[in-house]
């Protein structure tokens, strides 16, 4: 048994290693390494900030309309506060004079009264009425107070909006973005104030995320083109090759071998240039039947099925979507075919349209290997299989089914949502608007 090594060392060597001759070792961090941050959560959670009494998540909105409210509110208080002061200081100053009767007195409401009592008698009365009239100014002044409280919330909150309203123009068109339509622009009107400087530079981001994209997509469509040529040579040069009855074993078994490769990169490429083109989105969308859409690619899967024994069960109801039928027929195809593929012996795959509110729904699901969790992020991704995939067998496909499918779905403004089974297996549901 090893001993571990000291966590002493020379000096410069890390701790615990030594320093090798010739090699140049990195002196050791003043600090330890920090611990990873961990993910905060988007949602809020209650007791943070000055606003956590809140039941509630304070937007921006919330916060000016209390931040504008409650200045307000402060700025009556202090006034009625300085009202109030400067009222009652006025009523002392407007005391009664005191008055003298000399040795004698006055008949007050048939009492006889001394001088000295009469004066006690006229500032009681003052003192009276000031304090009667200072509490109703009070009363009266905090219910207006309150009114206009009310009333300045509202204006708050009104005014936040209007300040607001370019920011939420920025955020819905940063959703719509991020559902794959670079091509929306915010090009917002107004004064020239740190709003509109926000907008025109995320509108200059968008222009350049827009131009490499496009690039992108037009560099893969013409490799992909140019690409088909000499695969189809290939392809010819080889099928006349194994046609030669005077073609040795080896060489017929070398042609096969050569000519599957072939059908591969084939299929490759014409992956690769659908991916490209189905990127963006549809301007010629016409009324196609899903379900007939479905039946198309179930009566070409079919005989894979009965090859890798697998069962193929539909319920196909009429579902009226809007898009491009070829397209809708591919993503049903790459479903299938890869329900069918990721599959096991005596496994079934259930295919299922129906309309659902605002278009249709197609539903494909399928036995086969459980799938964990966090794979599912991952599996719409290129040239990405499920971990533990044999990604060597060229039956498997080329790893754009799915890709392919999450583009075409994207270029119909549709959605797709992928769910593992418990016994093993995905249930893939496609959502497409309708007309």
């Amino acid at each position: 048994m090893t001993t571990p090594p000291s966590a002493g060392g020379p000096s410069g060597a890390p701790s615990g290693g030594r320093a090798v001759p010739g090699r140049p070792v990195p002196p050791r961090p003043p600090h330890p390494p920090r611990a990873p941050r961990l993910h905060q959560p988007e949602s809020y959670v209650p007791g943070d900030g000055m606003l956590a009494w809140l039941p509630f998540r304070p937007t921006i909105r919330i916060r000016l309309t209390l931040l504008y409210g409650g200045m307000f509110l402060m700025a009556g208080v202090v006034l009625l506060l300085l009202m109030y002061v400067f009222v009652r200081q006025a009523m002392q100053d407007v005391r009664p004079q005191t008055l003298d009767f000399g040795p004698g007195g006055v008949w007050v409401n048939g009492t006889w009264m001394s001088t000295e009592g009469f004066n006690h008698y006229l500032a009681g009365i003052h003192t009276g009425k000031a304090n009667a009239a200072l509490n109703m100014l009070l009363r009266k002044t905090l219910t207006m107070l309150v009114c206009l409280a009310a009333i300045a919330f509202a204006a708050g909150y009104a005014m936040a909006g209007r300040v607001l309203r370019p920011l939420g123009r920025i955020t819905r068109t940063a959703r719509e973005v991020a559902s794959s339509d670079l091509h929306r622009r915010i090009e917002l009107d107004g004064p020239d104030d740190e709003l509109k400087e926000l907008a025109d530079t995320f509108d200059d981001m968008l222009e350049r995320l827009d131009r490499s994209f496009d690039s992108q997509r037009r560099f893969v469509a013409n490799a992909s083109h140019e690409l088909r040529t000499p695969l189809a040579i290939n392809r010819t040069l080889l099928e006349v090759q194994l046609s030669d009855p005077a073609a040795s074993t080896d060489l017929q078994q070398l042609g096969k071998t050569l000519l599957a490769t072939n059908e591969r990169s084939e299929q490759l490429v014409e992956g690769l240039l659908l991916l490209a083109r189905s990127d963006n989105e549809l301007t010629d969308r016409r009324p196609v039947e899903l379900s007939e859409a479905a039946t198309r690619a179930l009566e070409q899967t079919r005989a894979e099925a009965v090859r890798r024994e697998v069962d193929l069960r539909a319920t196909l109801h009429p579902a009226m979507v809007a898009g491009n039928g070829i397209l809708l027929e591919r993503i049903a195809l790459n479903l299938i075919q890869n329900a069918v593929r990721y599959n096991s012996p005596d496994g079934w795959v259930e295919i299922t349209t129906a309309p659902v509110p605002g278009g249709g729904e197609l539903v494909v699901s399928n036995t086969g290997p459980v799938v964990p969790g966090y794979e599912l992020e991952h599996i719409f991704e290129p040239f990405r299989r499920v971990k533990g995939a044999d990604r060597t067998r060229s039956d498997k496909g080329v790893g754009l089914g799915l890709s392919i499918v999450r583009s075409v779905v994207r270029a119909h403004n549709g959605t797709i949502e992928a769910t593992p089974r418990a016994g093993g297996g995905l249930t893939m549901r496609v959502r497409i608007p309708g007309i």
